[in-house]
């Protein structure tokens, strides 16, 4: 039998503050019964041998050796700028004043 019943359902909604309609609750039912489903396969499953994960594959960082190489110039990095004044890029404020 399952777990997941129409009233349970529209307990839910009305827990969740959300109506809804004879036609979601049936639809929902369905698939929150499939859920509870297969988390109940997947609980079968889980024993103190399999460890947890969230990836299949265990990730780990990869960092390059900081090394220092050729950087720009002031000049050759404000070659291009639309503006510029003091040596720096010159934007418009975005806050509304001079900072």
């Amino acid at each position: 039998m399952s777990e997941i019943t129409p009233d349970l359902v529209r307990h839910l909604g009305v827990l969740a503050r959300i109506q809804l309609s004879d036609e979601e609750v049936e639809r929902l039912t369905g698939e929150l019964d499939a859920i509870v489903g297969n988390i109940a396969k997947v609980s079968e499953v889980a024993t103190p041998e399999v460890p947890a994960t969230s990836h299949p594959v265990p990730l780990e960082n990869v960092f390059r050796p900081d090394e220092v190489g050729e950087t720009l110039t002031q000049a050759e990095a404000l070659s291009n700028a639309p503006d510029q004044a003091d040596g720096r890029f010159r934007v418009t404020a975005i806050l509304g004043e001079e900072q």
